[in-house]
């Protein structure tokens, strides 16, 4: 099965690289292929509203930035993971971009399934970026496999890495 992860985190050993690359290690170790894309380190411009997309453009989108290299992987994907700091209660700009970037195909062709991981250092500062996770599942008709939270005092310990694991898991199995 193929996966892509988008971590959209700035911080290269942070919190939510760390739970991106646990969920990588278990994805490959089940003998998946995975691409893990730091979207926070690619030069992707937010969706200019242009309708190039829907016009003159056949479903390709008139800025030619980073998100070219994106747009292939995002069309292969069977399993979508987006992986995310939050910042003001949602899910951080660095992923929003990509997403909101879909706009010219409507929904990633071949994703079936999504998983979300989360980090913060403040506890109940989720539910914004859950309900938008869930929308944007519901939206692209695709199954909504959950999500792992990481605050403060959950960061990069065993148990959340075994949360990780689990939730790549049941991702990963889901439906074969």
């Amino acid at each position: 099965m193929k996966v892509l992860i988008l971590q959209g985190s700035p911080r290269a050993n942070g919190n939510t690289a760390w739970m991106a690359e646990e969920y990588k290690k278990a994805a490959e170790a089940a003998g998946h292929q995975v691409t893990l894309v730091n979207v926070s380190k690619k030069k992707i411009a937010g969706c200019l509203a242009c309708e190039y997309c829907h016009n003159k453009g056949n479903g390709a989108c008139i800025q030619k930035d980073d998100m070219q290299e994106v747009y292939p992987l995002m069309a292969e994907a069977e399993v979508l993971v987006l992986a995310a700091p939050i910042y003001y209660f949602t899910l951080c700009a660095q992923i929003q971009a990509p997403i909101q970037r879909m706009y010219c195909v409507n929904a990633p062709a071949k994703v079936k399934r999504m998983a979300l991981l989360i980090s913060s250092y403040s506890p109940g500062v989720y539910d914004g970026a859950l309900a938008e996770f869930r929308d944007i599942c519901n939206y692209w008709k695709v199954e909504n496999m959950g999500a792992v939270t990481a605050k403060l005092d959950e960061q990069k310990t065993e148990e959340t890495r075994q949360k990780v694991i689990a939730l790549a898991a049941t991702t990963l199995k889901a439906g074969e």
